[in-house]
């Protein structure tokens, strides 16, 4: 019976250990390049107030990385509804000013209104008095908290900031400015808080949106989703089939309702999916109410125009709001509310005073890790702001444990991106709008155009770690000077200029004096 048992498991470790292979073969053929291409977003949807633009998540070179990318637009006074997603994902805010609320699940609605504060301040110099008929003051405060507003954090956004959101964690954003806020975001769907399969998902709460993505999933992936679908009504039709008889009446009016549901299937909102009587009854409202919620009328897609101004509580500037999170804030606490609940989710890196490199004649970088945002160590992903100034030159460099993607923020470069054969998969000039990839182990080098050049890069690890060919960090340093002279058949004096000639570390000034001049979109 032992040896039995020792056999099994052997033989599910080497089970395990073929899936593994053949995963890591199938990533290793997907990372295989002849060509790398920088990449303009190939979907568009509009909505009442705003744009989404989507690049599509197939491409070879987004699978190697096993991310997505998704450029958002809000107008003035829109709301992009409440949704999540099946992974990670880090937002940049390129542009604007807005506000950003996160729900998540289990924490205490630290903003409340300040009239229930004030009914609270006036009750305590009111002599107690009970009331025999509606239950004395306790009765009567119960019904001031019930009628107040009590919801979860929002945080105030502005261009600079990088956002951090788990998977699965329901979110929405709010342009309060008066410019468009702009956003470009990272979907992370490889890591390992992704439990269904390599395809971005967006679930909405709200409206009848269109799925980002649904011109641009593969034949597979859309015939699963198909299959899925059909077992679904099956489940379904077989629950109807064994209630029919039991509810009578009742039953064909449900029936009704499902085929109302099942007509209006344009819809994104996962209220939608539930029969309206047993979502009315477990919400406790009126079916009416429902059939708002579940939108199937609704045709502002995903982002929405405000009727008014979105009221909500909360503090009114950064000071305020770190004020109220030194005073404690209000609402009822738990357990989870310093640890969890509480978490940073966002830091400005576009700041000129945080910058992490910086050269008076080339540029700044600004890096955020989990060294710096401790949430970033839970999702896996870092990021990366620079500034080259005109011809500056980011030092030739290759990712030691990260896959990267660069957005193009504004101006130009040229980029060459070599791979192990020495070959440039990458040969040109990447422009404002535009993603390339940069694959984990290959060598790149950036040269900012005439314009100077602003970019946003994500890495595929919380401590993503770099390996520069040039400069007063580069590799070459760190190797012997005979070692050098032997290996690139130069004389000592060549290697010393080698190692020795470039003082910077990441941003090199050109040979140009044109390059001293400070760009023109610098802060």
């Amino acid at each position: 019976m032992a040896k039995l048992f020792v056999f099994s498991l052997c033989l599910l470790l080497i089970i395990n250990s073929s899936l593994g292979s053949h995963q890591q073969f199938q990533q290793q053929n997907e990372c295989q390049f002849d060509q790398l291409q920088s990449r303009e977003p190939d979907n568009q949807i509009q909505s009442e107030a705003g744009l989404t633009e989507s690049w599509n998540p197939n491409d070879q070179q987004f699978q190697c990385a096993g991310v997505a990318m998704v450029r958002r637009t809000i107008q003035p006074n829109g709301l992009h509804l409440p949704s999540f997603l099946n992974s990670p994902q880090l937002i940049y805010i390129v542009q604007g000013r807005g506000v950003l609320g996160v729900a998540f699940p289990g924490c205490p609605e630290t903003f409340e209104d300040s009239q229930d504060q004030q009914f609270q301040h006036q009750q305590q110099f009111q002599p107690f008095q009970p009331s025999r008929r509606h239950g004395g003051q306790g009765q009567q405060q119960q019904q001031s908290e019930d009628n107040q507003d009590r919801h979860q954090k929002v945080r105030h956004i502005r261009e600079g900031d990088i956002i951090a959101l788990p998977a699965g964690v329901a979110y929405w954003s709010y342009n309060n400015g008066n410019q468009d806020l702009v956003a470009i975001s990272l979907l992370d769907f490889s890591n390992e808080q992704n439990q269904l399969d390599q395809q971005p998902r967006r679930f909405y709460l709200a409206g009848n949106p269109q799925d980002e993505f649904s011109q641009q999933q593969g034949q597979r992936y859309q015939q699963g989703r198909q299959q899925q679908q059909q077992g679904r009504q099956q489940q379904q039709q077989g629950r109807q089939q064994q209630q029919q008889g039991q509810g009578g009446q009742q039953e064909r009016g449900q029936q009704g309702r499902r085929g109302q549901q099942q007509q209006g299937g344009n819809s994104k909102n996962l209220f939608a999916g539930f029969d309206t009587q047993m979502l009315a009854q477990a919400l406790n409202v009126d079916e009416e109410i429902v059939n708002r919620l579940q939108g199937l009328n609704d045709d502002r897609n995903e982002i929405v125009q405000v009727q008014g101004q979105l009221d909500f509580v909360g503090p009114f500037s950064q000071g305020e709001q770190e004020g109220r999170r030194q005073m404690g804030g209000g609402g009822r606490d738990n357990s989870l509310e310093e640890t969890f609940c509480s978490m940073r989710l966002k830091e400005n890196i576009r700041d000129p005073s945080r910058a992490d490199f910086y050269s008076p004649q080339a540029g700044r970088v600004s890096v955020v890790n989990s060294g710096t945002l401790p949430i970033l160590s839970a999702l896996r992903l870092s990021a990366e702001h620079g500034v080259l100034y005109n011809n500056a030159i980011y030092s030739p460099y290759w990712n030691l444990n990260a896959n990267e993607l660069v957005y193009v923020i504004r101006g130009n470069a040229r980029v060459q991106v070599v791979n192990e054969n020495g070959d440039a998969i990458l040969d040109d000039e990447v422009n404002e709008g535009q993603v390339f990839l940069i694959p984990q182990n290959h060598a790149v080098i950036t040269q900012a155009g005439n314009q100077g050049f602003e970019y946003i890069s994500f890495r595929t690890n919380d401590l993503a770690l770099i390996n520069t060919m040039a400069g007063r960090t580069a590799v070459l340093r760190a190797i012997p000077e005979d070692v050098l002279r032997n290996a690139f058949q130069i004389d000592r004096q060549q290697v010393r200029d080698l190692k020795n000639n470039r003082q910077e570390t990441r941003v090199l000034s050109a040979s140009s004096s044109s390059s001293r001049r400070p760009w023109s979109i610098m802060p």
